[in-house]
């Protein structure tokens, strides 16, 4: 079946990438980063619309909620490389932000074609997670008409879940079908219709904002540092004391200490603040105030 794309802002040509296949190769990388630096200025004029997500998916976090990103090619991909950076960054579950590609992991270094084009694949991928009415659901989707996304988004609305959408087109279907579309419009590619470029680059940015800004709100940063971050390699353990050390003041040797008796740098920070020992005790003031150490140790 023909798809008309004439009027997809992503298919558009590029009038100052026209003559790139006779450019040197300085010009070449010029004229792709000029492209570029309208990225971060489309993501800027969409920040309301972003914020409004961050809200809805911080508040489904608080009542039980997983966030899933649902896409195909670039689009999934991006999706699934956030869900699977929230783990280790921020000490959450593996099944609190899912990342769902059409063709399944297998796409993710193999192009499955035809995969983009089932809704019925979306709807029975969402559904093999045990999609429920608190979780939210997000459609990335350059184009946003693609099928498999823009289904996706239709079975979520029929659950009865929260949805969003990241799109880098105007007027797409998939931003009309989401509850709280986010439209970052980047413009024609620099090689037509390539949209690993700059709708790439947007989304990953925008997926960056929403994971980060929700995982801020439930208290799973101080300052700007991570402090539940999962200490699973050399580095991290490094990382992990180094926070302890700067937010507390404490010797390495201290540091190491609290760490090896909590096995958390949150837990580590709160009982060096507060000067309370007993675990359970820490726990239960962290959990009254939603993790929150600065809220919590004003009420101690």
């Amino acid at each position: 079946m023909m798809v008309d794309i004439s009027k997809i802002t992503t298919e558009k040509r590029n009038e100052n990438t026209r003559n790139i296949d006779i450019a040197s190769t300085c010009d070449i990388l010029k004229m792709i980063n000029n492209e570029d630096k309208k990225v971060p200025l489309a993501v800027e004029q969409a920040i309301d619309q972003i914020a409004a997500v961050v809200d809805v998916v911080t508040e489904a976090f608080r009542n039980g909620g997983r966030l899933f990103y649902i896409g195909a090619g670039t689009s999934g991909r991006l999706g699934v490389l956030d869900a699977s950076e929230c783990p280790p960054t921020f000490g959450v579950p593996a099944d609190m932000v899912i990342g769902i590609i059409a063709g399944g992991d297998e796409a993710l270094r193999t192009a499955i074609e035809g995969a983009e084009d089932s809704k019925e694949a979306a709807v029975e991928d969402l559904a093999n997670h045990g999609l429920q009415p608190r979780d939210v659901v997000i459609g990335i989707a350059a184009s946003g008409r693609t099928p498999y996304a823009v289904g996706g988004i239709e079975y979520a609305n029929e659950i009865g879940c929260i949805t969003g959408c990241i799109t880098t087109s105007k007027d797409s279907e998939i931003a009309k079908v989401a509850t709280y579309p986010i439209e970052a419009v980047t413009g024609a590619e620099p090689l037509t219709g390539s949209t690993r470029m700059k709708s790439g680059t947007a989304q990953k940015l925008i997926l960056n904002m929403i994971t980060t800004a929700a995982m801020v709100k439930l208290g799973k940063v101080y300052e700007n540092l991570m402090i539940d971050v999962q200490m699973s390699n050399n580095k991290l353990v490094s990382r992990a004391k180094r926070i302890v050390m700067e937010v507390t003041g404490v010797d390495e040797t201290i540091a190491e200490t609290y760490l090896d008796r909590y096995r958390s740098v949150k837990y580590a920070i709160f009982g060096i603040l507060s000067h309370i020992e007993e675990k359970e005790k820490i726990e239960e003031l962290l959990a009254e105030f939603n993790g929150n150490i600065r809220e919590s140790l004003k009420n101690i």
